[in-house]
């Protein structure tokens, strides 16, 4: 038994993508079953329309490319700093197929707090308004919402992207 992969069980969390043109959207949830090598999946499917659109402009570098390409639940966060779109994902994957990586609860929180919340559109307005009175207004509700956050895995990963892009005073 030594050496042996847990396997996937209900409950657990993990981290898929699915292809969209030249990229890839990335999906996030919980295991509501597993037979065979099909896996039932409930969660939330991102598509990071800012981040394609930037690469598509030649605004953004060969790392967006590659994270556009092979997300995985490390480098996922930067695509979730520009505008994305998302829904509701309620599907099987098959594992022979699709590449599903289990990812921790605290992982799982982090992304779903931070597409729940809000924070890509509320960081998107900070990045993209040009200096002036609107985009210091819009520090601030961002800085608000931070302040509001009561999961503080999410509160601390958000301070330091804040941080990282200088978008803090």
């Amino acid at each position: 038994m030594f050496g042996k992969k847990k396997g996937l069980k209900e409950g657990d969390h993990i981290f898929s993508s699915k292809p969209d043109g030249n990229y890839r959207n990335f999906i996030f949830g919980t295991v509501t079953g597993v037979h065979e090598s099909k896996v039932g999946v409930n969660g939330l499917i991102v598509n990071p329309v800012g981040l394609k659109n930037k690469v598509e402009q030649g605004k953004a570098g060969t790392r967006s490319t590659e994270i556009l390409q092979n997300p995985t639940p490390e480098n996922c966060i930067h695509s979730l700093i520009y505008r994305i779109e998302h829904e509701n994902f309620t599907d099987i994957l098959d594992l022979n197929s699709d590449r599903l990586v289990q990812i921790p609860p605290k992982v799982y929180g982090i992304l779903d707090g931070w597409v729940r919340e809000s924070l890509p559109e509320l960081l998107n307005n900070v990045l993209s308004l040009p200096s002036g009175s609107e985009k210091e207004q819009a520090k601030r509700v961002l800085k608000q919402r931070m302040d509001t956050l009561y999961d503080k895995n999410l509160k601390r990963n958000l301070y330091s992207i804040c941080r990282s892009l200088k978008i803090l005073n």
